[in-house]
C-alpha cells in the first residue's frame, strides 16, 4: 500500500527533474546528487572536529589549523590559473571545440606542475632553517614536530594543486556533484584513518597531518587516472598538446582571479595567524569551531549554487538572459531560507556546541557566534552575484575591489584589537566590513549588466 502511494510522488519528482531547458535539467540533477554527496561531506567534516580535538587536544588542533593557514598562502602560486581554465574549458566545450579544450587542459597541467614542483623543491632546502615554534610564539618543545608537520602539509598543498585540475574540469563541465564525490571519498578515508589513530596511538601532530593530507592526495591521483581513461579521455593532458602560447589567455583571465584569491587568502587565512599570536592556539580552535558550524550554511548553499557558474558562461554566450534572471530570483528566495535557518542555529548554538564537542571542551562566547553567523550570511548573499560575474569573466571591478579589501581588513583588525580591545569576534566583524564587493558592488554590477543591459566598465 505504501509503495503504491509513493508511485505518484516518484512520478512527479521525475517530471520535475526532466522539465525545462537542458541547462536547467542538468543543474537540477546535479543539485539533487550534490545534496546527497555534500550532505555526507558536511556530516563527516563535523564528526572529524571532535574526533581530531580528542586525538591531539584543543591547543594542538589550533596549531594544526594555524599551520594549514600559513601553508595555504602558497596557493597564490596558482595565479588563478585553474579558475581561468574553468571558464576557457567551459567556453571551448560549449562551442564544441574539443581540440582547444584539450590544449587548455594540457597547458594548465604543464604550467602548474613546473611551478609547484619548483616551489616544493625550494621549500625542501629552506624549511630546515625555519623556526616555526618561534614564528608562532610556541614553546621550543614543538620545534622538531612542527618542522615535519609543515613539510607534510606543504607537500600536500603543492601536489594537490596539480591533481585537483580534474575537479576544475568536472565543474566546468557542469558536473559539480561528481567533483564533490572525490572530496567525500577522501573525507571518508581521513575519518577511517583518524579513527584508527585514536585507537592505536597517542596524540601526534605528525600522524594527524599524514591522515588529513595523504587521503585527499591519493583520492585525487586515482580520480585523474580513472577519469582521463574514461569520460574525459578526449581532454586528457599530453605533452604534444601543451602550447604555452595558449597560456596567455589563461593568464590574462587567471591574473584577475589571482588577485581576487590573494584578497581571500589575506582575509580568511591570516585570521588564524593573528588569533594565534594575540590570543593563543586555543582561541584559534574556538574561532574555527564557530566558522565550521555556520559554514555548514555556506556549504549547503554552494550545493545549489555550484552549477550556476559554468551554466552562466553558457547562458550568457547564448544570450539567454531570461534564464539568468529566473535563476537569480530562485537563488534570492533560497538565500532568505538559509538566513532563517542560520538564525535558528544561532539561538541554539551553545547547546549544539556541547552536544557536538562535549560540554566544556571549548569555550565559545555568544558575540563570537553572532558575528560568525553575520559573516556567513554576507558571504552567502554575495556568492550568487560573484558566481555569475565569474562565469561571464566580468572581473575588472571585482579585481580592484579585491586590492582594497585586504587593506581594509588588516586596518580594521588592528583598530579593533589594539584600540577597542575587542575579542576574537573582531576578526569576523572586520571580514564583514571589508567584503564590500560581495554585498554592495557585485549585486550592483549584476543589476547593471542583466537588468539595465549596460556594457563597458560593468562587463570588463
Amino acid at each position: 500500500m505504501i509503495k503504491r502511494n509513493l508511485i505518484p510522488l516518484f512520478t512527479f519528482f521525475r517530471k520535475f527533474l526532466n522539465k525545462g531547458q537542458e541547462r536547467s535539467i542538468k543543474a537540477k540533477k546535479n543539485i539533487l546528487t550534490s545534496l546527497l554527496i555534500k550532505g555526507g561531506s558536511i556530516v563527516i567534516s563535523l564528526v572529524l572536529v571532535p574526533l581530531t580535538i580528542n586525538y591531539v587536544n584543543a591547543d594542538r588542533y589550533g596549531i594544526w589549523l594555524t599551520i594549514s593557514s600559513i601553508v595555504a598562502w602558497f596557493s597564490f602560486f596558482d595565479i588563478g590559473l585553474t579558475q581561468g581554465l574553468r571558464n576557457k574549458f567551459a567556453e571551448a566545450k560549449a562551442s564544441g571545440d574539443d581540440e582547444s579544450a584539450q590544449v587548455f587542459v594540457s597547458t594548465a597541467y604543464a604550467i602548474l606542475t613546473i611551478v609547484f614542483l619548483s616551489v616544493w623543491i625550494l621549500f625542501l632546502f629552506i624549511n630546515p632553517f625555519l623556526d616555526w615554534s618561534n614564528m608562532l610564539n610556541l614553546a621550543n618543545d614543538y620545534k622538531s614536530e612542527l618542522s615535519i608537520l609543515v613539510l607534510i602539509v606543504f607537500t600536500y598543498f603543492c601536489f594537490q594543486f596539480v591533481f585537483k585540475i580534474i575537479t576544475t574540469i568536472m565543474t566546468a563541465d557542469q558536473e559539480p556533484a561528481k567533483a564533490s564525490l572525490i572530496d567525500l571519498v577522501s573525507q571518508i578515508l581521513s575519518l577511517i584513518i583518524i579513527g584508527l589513530l585514536v585507537m592505536t596511538t597517542s596524540g601526534s601532530l605528525i600522524y594527524l597531518g599524514l591522515a588529513l593530507c595523504l587521503s585527499p592526495l591519493v583520492t585525487l591521483i586515482a580520480a585523474n587516472l580513472l577519469l582521463f581513461r574514461t569520460k574525459y579521455r578526449p581532454y586528457r593532458p599530453t605533452l604534444s598538446k601543451v602550447k604555452f602560447s595558449h597560456a596567455k589567455s589563461l593568464f590574462n583571465l587567471g591574473m584577475m582571479f589571482f588577485v581576487i584569491q590573494i584578497a581571500a587568502i589575506v582575509q580568511f587565512e591570516t585570521a588564524n595567524i593573528i588569533i594565534a599570536r594575540n590570543f593563543g592556539p586555543s582561541q584559534v580552535t574556538s574561532y574555527n569551531i564557530v566558522y565550521k558550524y555556520f559554514n555548514v550554511l555556506t556549504m549547503g548553499f554552494v550545493i545549489f549554487l555550484s552549477p550556476f557558474w559554468s551554466a552562466s558562461t553558457e547562458a550568457y554566450l547564448k544570450k539567454d538572459i531570461e534564464w539568468i534572471k529566473n535563476s537569480m530570483r530562485k537563488y534570492n528566495l533560497l538565500n532568505i531560507a538559509f538566513v532563517f535557518i542560520g538564525g535558528v542555529m544561532l539561538i541554539f548554538s551553545n547547546k549544539i556546541y556541547d552536544l557536538w564537542l562535549g560540554a566544556g571542551t571549548v569555550e565559545i562566547s555568544f558575540p563570537l557566534s553572532l558575528w560568525g553567523f553575520i559573516y556567513v550570511s554576507t558571504i552567502i548573499f554575495g556568492s550568487k552575484y560573484v558566481s555569475f560575474l565569474n562565469g561571464i569573466s566580468a572581473l575588472y571591478i571585482q579585481f580592484w575591489a579585491s586590492i582594497f579589501s585586504p587593506i581594509i581588513f588588516i586596518g580594521l583588525v588592528f583598530l579593533f584589537l589594539n584600540y577597542f580591545r575587542m575579542g576574537v569576534y573582531a576578526l569576523f566583524i572586520a571580514s564583514v566590513l571589508a567584503n564590500i564587493n560581495g554585498f554592495i558592488i557585485a549585486p550592483l554590477q549584476y543589476y547593471m549588466i542583466i537588468v539595465k543591459n549596460k556594457k563597458g566598465l560593468w562587463l570588463k
